[in-house]
């Protein structure tokens, strides 16, 4: 974690190359005791009780399971302090009490219990975070969940689609104010559920009803002159209306948002459904979608990998990025559908595996990227790993931060120019390059030093 005030300790006590004598030193700092705390790998005993004589139970939250060694652990659990011993537990019970999620191997580790035991405690907070992170849960278990007496249990149970609601459960789940939103989405729905959910005036339920993917024509054709605008978006997506009807319905969402809706820009922008049915349906019934004019379908139809060659190069050329993103991720893209999509829009960095590590994509055009005005563009050079210092250094003086934060994680980066970075008035890159292991040992020193460690 980047420590505001003094970046390059917190990036000092992330850097892998960082002996554990300088890691015992830092410690003693606030800053270097942030950096200690998010360090990747085992902590050498020696530095886990630095941390627990500077940093209490404070430090000690980040002590457990494999972070330390099996005798750091019996040293906490049998701290004088109770503060020390209990720090890991009372901090999951606190996430727990405050709603924040946690991982279910945290929730095993604090109670030392089988998941089948924790899923039967007698605390609901427990059995609503057990429900909600146990994601493989057996049905028998999932069963008890649905009929939990407590709501919030009921509710985490159902807010994730696996494992579901087996069939017999579904008409008492669908009753159920705390859950029938959630299933009403994802169930097939019979023409009574469907009339039921739609006269409890719910919104939300209204909205999981208008995005369920198992609805009738006879249902779609219900819902389509609906006033809220999430419906008819949704109804827009479906399989079941026409290009005619699905026009019309867009058109008075985008006519209402132009004339200052706010729900009808929410419908359209935040997270407004896809039509997911396509990737299923048959490839002449996908290919009538190539000239649709919503890009939403030409986006899922891109996502396909049996087009024949004419498609792809209508979608290769596509007026919408994502479009044109999705056919790229196809095994046979070619080089240069690669290189120009890259070169006019750039990457989407939290979308794995990146298209620069396609494997068309021809790695040696990495360095034409550092002279690129766009700097989404230019970032990319980064992914080269034998990048030359020159480079480095031209990319080192670029005005976006997160640039030289880039540079300054570089694997070919030079002691010299992590020197330089190191005096980086942004904290980020500051951080980045006391944390690079090509740091001397010497610079960790002054670093300390000039600390007063």
């Amino acid at each position: 974690m980047v420590h505001l005030q003094q970046p390059r300790l917190s990036g000092l006590g992330q850097n892998p190359a960082a002996p554990t004598d300088v890691m015992v030193r830092l410690a003693a700092h606030p800053a270097g005791r942030s950096g200690l705390r998010t360090r990747e790998g085992r902590l050498p005993d020696e530095v886990a009780e630095a941390l627990l004589t500077h940093g209490g139970s404070r430090s000690a939250v980040a002590l457990h399971g494999r972070r330390v060694s099996p005798a750091m652990r019996r040293r906490i659990a049998e701290h004088p302090d109770p503060a020390v011993r209990n720090a890991y537990a009372d901090f999951v019970r606190d996430m727990l009490e405050r709603g924040v999620p946690m991982d279910f191997t945290d929730l095993v580790e604090v109670h030392g219990r089988s998941p089948a035991e924790l899923a039967a405690d007698p605390d609901p907070l427990v059995r609503a975070t057990v429900a909600a992170t146990w994601a493989d849960r057996p049905v028998p278990v999932q069963v008890a969940f649905l009929a939990d007496p407590d709501p919030k249990v009921r509710a985490a149970a159902t807010r994730a689609e696996c494992p579901g609601v087996p069939p017999e459960h579904r008409d008492r789940c669908l009753a159920d104010p705390a859950v029938r939103a959630d299933v009403a989405r994802r169930v097939p729905l019979t023409p009574d559920s469907f009339a039921r959910l739609l006269a409890t005036g719910d919104q939300e339920v209204l909205h999981a009803v208008a995005a369920n993917p198992y609805l009738t024509a006879d249902m779609v054709a219900g819902l389509q002159d609906n006033e809220d605008p999430v419906v008819r978006v949704a109804v827009a997506c479906s399989r079941h209306v026409t290009p005619e009807t699905r026009d019309r319905l867009l058109a008075t969402v985008e006519a209402e948002e132009a004339a200052g809706s706010d729900a009808a820009a929410l419908a359209l922008r935040w997270f407004p459904p896809a039509p997911d049915w396509l990737r299923d349906a048959p490839l002449a019934e996908r290919l009538t979608y190539l000239d649709c004019p919503h890009p939403v379908f030409r986006q899922v139809l891109a996502t396909g990998r049996d087009l024949p060659d004419r498609a792809w190069r209508r979608l290769d050329d596509d007026p919408d990025p994502t479009v044109r993103r999705n056919a790229a991720r196809r095994p046979d893209a070619s080089p240069e559908v690669l290189l120009r999509l890259l070169r006019e829009h750039g990457d989407v960095h939290h979308v794995r595996p990146m298209l620069v590590d396609h494997p068309n994509f021809p790695r040696r055009a990495l360095r034409g990227f550092v002279d690129d005005p766009d700097p989404r563009v230019r970032v990319l050079a980064l992914r080269d790993p034998d990048l030359p210092l020159a480079q480095l250094r031209q990319l080192a003086a670029c005005g976006e931060p997160f640039l030289r934060v880039g540079v300054a994680g570089h694997p070919a980066l030079g002691a010299e120019l992590v020197e330089e970075l190191l005096a980086d008035p942004e904290p980020d890159v500051a951080h980045a390059a006391a944390a690079h292991p090509v740091l001397p040992r010497a610079r960790m020193d002054r670093l300390l030093a000039e600390a007063g460690l």
